[in-house]
């Protein structure tokens, strides 16, 4: 061997040696994947006036926090839904930079790893876990941000459905906390119609003898498959089913009898956690903060700061004659209708057109530019 290979190959074993004493400089970690956290609040007191021992707040972060402390969005959570819930607006090319920002991600009470009533113990287990507010939620947030992070103000509020729910909530509870507000696919009340569409859910969940009062031994599973055909005709658009839009996501060959009844599968988390957010749901208005006597077009007054309103064309949970009513009291307003055949959805991504409408227009927003149709 000569000693030019040998020094070849001396240079080569010592090479791998270093990178292998040294994975942080050859692998680093990405920053747009989320880190989990919990933070706990004793005695938090509901607006019911019920006293969670501890109330507990799941969420997850993504990037990092800069020195100033000023780099942070806030994504609450929508209905049943994880942190993980946004990660169409997060990443590479899309609206939120994780090089730049730092992204908090809350999961709502009732969502079975936040406060539930499945992780909760007696006496507020299951049915007995106190209704939470969009209000009680916002106010945990609050707490965790500012207790727990030292954050003492966001960049912006972004929320989907139950998500738009907080953004509202935020952008009048704490009128100054934010710079903007951007709500999808969610409104700043629950008007009737929605409530009858969520106890229509509720009662086809309880109607399962197996229910027993909230207080089941196992799952109420003829309630949830029920439960599940009643969401699933409000979730998409008339269109959307006409067109059978719903082979774009499914396997070759998949009927429609499949399809539709794929649904009756969908839901398998806990009952009284699946009703106790759709109570929360149903109890959203921001016209009963107080200080606003129930009148929900003074609390849209209030809001001071830009909001960027992005209704999806074909809601039939949050429609967009109820979105349009709303957006003409809020002081700076930019109503962005979402054209899309897909229904609720649509207000997260539902299909690669959402997708790149929502981060096209979320980033101009974010950066101050004009965001138009």
């Amino acid at each position: 061997m000569s000693r030019r290979t040998l020094k070849f190959l001396l240079g080569s074993m010592l090479a791998l040696i270093s990178a292998a004493a040294l994975p942080a400089q050859v692998a680093p970690a990405r920053v747009d994947r989320a880190d989990h956290h919990e933070f706990a609040i004793t005695n938090f007191r509901t607006e019911s006036g019920v006293v969670l021992p501890v109330a507990k707040v799941v969420y997850g972060t993504y990037g990092r926090l800069n020195a100033a402390r000023d780099n942070v969005v806030l994504l609450p959570s929508h209905y049943m839904a994880t942190h993980h819930g946004y990660e169409w607006l997060i990443g590479p090319g899309l609206a939120l930079d994780t090089t730049k920002l730092f992204l908090v991600a809350t999961e709502l009470f009732g969502n079975g790893f936040s406060s539930s009533p499945s992780n909760t113990p007696e006496p507020l287990h299951g049915p007995r876990f106190p209704v939470t507010t969009i209000r009680d939620n916002v106010e945990a947030v609050h707490r965790l941000l500012v207790e727990d992070l030292k954050v003492p103000h966001l960049r912006a509020v972004i929320g989907f459905s139950m998500g738009a729910q907080q953004a509202f909530q935020w952008a009048v509870s704490h009128p100054t906390f934010a710079d903007r507000i951007v709500a999808t696919s969610g409104t700043a009340k629950t008007y009737g119609h929605g409530i009858v569409r969520l106890e229509g859910q509720i009662d086809a969940l309880t109607a399962d003898p197996a229910f027993m009062g909230g207080d089941y031994t196992t799952p109420p599973k003829q309630g949830l498959q029920a439960f599940g055909m009643v969401w699933a005709g409000w979730l998409y658009s008339q269109e959307w089913w006409r067109k059978e839009l719903w082979r774009t996501s499914s396997a070759p060959g998949t009927t429609f009898e499949q399809y539709m009844h794929s649904f009756r599968t969908r839901f398998s988390a806990d009952a009284n956690n699946y009703i106790l957010q759709a109570h929360t749901w149903e109890r959203h208005d921001v016209g009963t903060t107080p200080g606003f006597d129930g009148n929900v077009e003074k609390a849209l007054r209030s809001i001071v700061v830009p909001l960027l309103y992005m209704p999806s064309a074909t809601d039939l949970y949050f429609p967009l004659a109820d979105a349009q009513y709303e957006a003409q009291f809020i002081p700076h307003v930019t109503m962005l209708p979402i054209p899309s055949l897909w229904g609720h959805p649509a207000g997260a991504a539902a299909n690669p057109a959402d997708k790149a409408f929502l981060n096209q227009a979320i980033s101009r927003f974010l950066a101050g530019e004009r965001v138009a149709p």
